[in-house]
């Protein structure tokens, strides 16, 4: 199993129409056929502590069986068109990959 977590900070001047035109475009990840789960966040309310960075706007957390799979997800047209659509929304990009 591969575990693939991506966080995203929007650009702070996005308006509500852009904002939620990136939430429907994440949200179309899930169609994805080489993913076993996804999950689609914002940052929890918890308690404030010094190793918890909750700058990022949303989460993007999803299970892929092996790396093939992973690089069937990182070509698939709909991961390609998310990033086409809206690599102009965000400031910053962080990924993090488990197995």
């Amino acid at each position: 199993m591969l575990i693939h977590t991506v966080l995203f900070w929007l650009k702070p001047n996005l308006n509500q129409e852009e904002k939620s035109s990136f939430q429907e475009n994440l949200e179309k990840l899930r169609d994805i056929t080489s993913i076993k789960f996804a999950y689609i966040g914002k940052p929890a309310n918890t308690s404030k502590r010094p190793v918890i960075d909750d700058s990022y706007d949303y989460c993007l957390t999803v299970g892929l069986e092996n790396l093939e799979a992973h690089d069937h997800y990182q070509e698939d047209k709909i991961h390609l068109d998310f990033i086409k659509n809206c690599s102009q929304m965000w400031d910053r990009v962080l990924i993090y990959d488990a197995e």
